[in-house]
């Protein structure tokens, strides 16, 4: 077996620009958007600063895993939702916490307050047109200049894409589900 010995250049020259807040939005078909946002929030809390993590589909009695370390780290959690919307007995309810879950969500970006503000499942109001589409990218692009925001959830807008600073696809190769493997704790949630 041969080693390979590794390049003795830098793998990428250091950029010149200024550090500012980013949008970073984590979409695809594949497992991982909503672990990556909390990788994000969880690293960003443990660096001491202010965070704040607003979860559209969940329901604000939530206790999942991330939930529970995010107790002990003090890292605000938020949920808005009333669950999976396809199991929503009411659609126009579901739409409203969604609107009234952006209010929150729109007011902690604009304060200043949080260093990283993640709008975790934010596509799928956007996808079933129950938040503006237009009103979010204002947001993200007068929200203050360190202010960092990480969106996630399958099918993301394109005109998010376009104004986002970091856009990683998860892509689909293969999931235990497609097995018939049920959803276990401490992976799924």
């Amino acid at each position: 077996m041969q080693i390979e010995t590794p390049p003795a250049d830098k793998p990428y020259d250091k950029p010149e620009g200024e550090r500012r807040g980013l949008v970073i939005v984590n979409t695809g078909d594949g497992k991982g958007k909503s672990t990556a946002a909390f990788g994000l929030a969880f690293r960003a809390t443990g660096r001491g600063k202010p965070v704040k993590v607003f979860q559209f589909m969940k329901v604000p009695s939530a206790r999942f895993g991330e939930h529970r370390l995010a107790d002990q780290v003090g890292l605000p959690v938020e949920g808005l939702g009333d669950g999976f919307s396809w199991k929503s007995k009411d659609l126009e309810q579901s739409a409203q916490l969604a609107r009234d879950g952006w209010a929150k969500a729109r007011a902690a970006i604009l304060s200043g307050d949080y260093f990283l503000v993640v709008l975790d499942e934010v596509t799928y109001p956007l996808i079933y047109g129950w938040l503006p589409l237009q009103e979010v990218l204002d947001t993200l692009a007068a929200r203050p200049r360190d202010v960092h925001v990480c969106l996630t959830g399958r099918r993301c807008p394109e005109e998010i894409i376009a104004v986002a600073d970091t856009v990683t696809e998860m892509k689909l190769i293969k999931h235990a589900f497609q097995a018939g493997v049920p959803a276990q704790r401490g992976i799924e949630d």
